[in-house]
């Protein structure tokens, strides 16, 4: 848990979305606990046919040291202590939130670098088409943007990943708990698009400062606080999108004054 916590606040580029998603499972889990607390209390001893094989995983992590299979063992446990302390029904109940955790573990960069490269170019070619379209004099080459007060690196961090791992998890989690099935397909078909166009428009905006104030600038709080809105701005809609319309009421059965 605690390397957990070093890899999620370790920066708003890697992983930070992991706290978010951990406070909404909590959410859920409660309410869903709460709508059932008149079922009985029955252990499953099939708990242990998940924790045990959970706690094999944590010590052979023990000796290999990548912490991240120690992480995976410890969500991997989950299913299995809620089968031992709250039942089998209580555990149907939350068991897609439980599951969901496992997307909050860090990705090994070595497994995302090709599409940390597809969204770092992405980003770059946009951006740079924009600025063109708005009239603004820029060259881009690879993963570089020129403008006249100097030269941007669309480096990983700027690359919209962490938004993008974001937001494929809160959309499946939105999906989940979304009676609609029209609007399960629209929250999970808008999540990896949504992303990547609030990212490309944070490049676009970090850029056009540059082009204003200077490179200066990339050195101060709006290069963190740019790579917050990203969230602030993509997880809302996601959850806006999920959430199912209200019943219209019918006037014609509205009581008579």
């Amino acid at each position: 848990m605690s390397w957990l916590w070093q890899r999620w606040t370790m920066s708003v580029w890697q992983n930070g979305h992991g706290i978010l998603v951990t406070l909404l499972v909590i959410y859920l889990v409660w309410g869903e606990l709460q709508k059932r607390q008149e079922l009985p209390r029955q252990s499953n001893p099939w708990g242990f046919a998940i924790l045990v094989p959970a706690l094999i995983v944590h010590m052979l992590d023990t000796g290999l040291n990548s912490q991240l299979l120690s992480a995976f063992a410890l969500f991997m446990s989950l299913p299995g202590l809620a089968l031992l302390f709250l039942g089998t029904e209580r555990t149907k109940a939350v068991l897609f939130p439980l599951l969901i955790l496992i997307l909050t573990l860090p990705i090994p960069l070595v497994l995302t670098e090709s599409i940390h490269m597809a969204l770092r170019i992405i980003a770059t070619k946009s951006v740079a088409w924009l600025l063109k379209a708005f009239g603004v004099p820029v060259y881009s080459t690879g993963t570089l943007l020129q403008v006249e007060t100097g030269t941007l690196q669309v480096a990983d961090a700027c690359s919209g990943f962490s938004t993008l791992y974001a937001a494929v998890t809160i959309a499946i989690l939105t999906a989940y708990f979304c009676h609609s099935p029209s609007r399960r397909i629209l929250v999970l078909m808008i999540a990896a698009p949504l992303a990547i166009a609030v990212n490309i428009a944070r490049v676009l905006i970090l850029t056009l400062l540059v082009k204003w104030i200077g490179l200066d600038v990339l050195a101060t709080a709006a290069h963190e606080i740019s790579g917050l809105l990203t969230f602030m701005v993509a997880l809302p809609i996601i959850f806006k999108l999920g959430q199912n319309p209200l019943p219209q009421q019918n006037p014609a059965n509205e009581p008579h004054q």
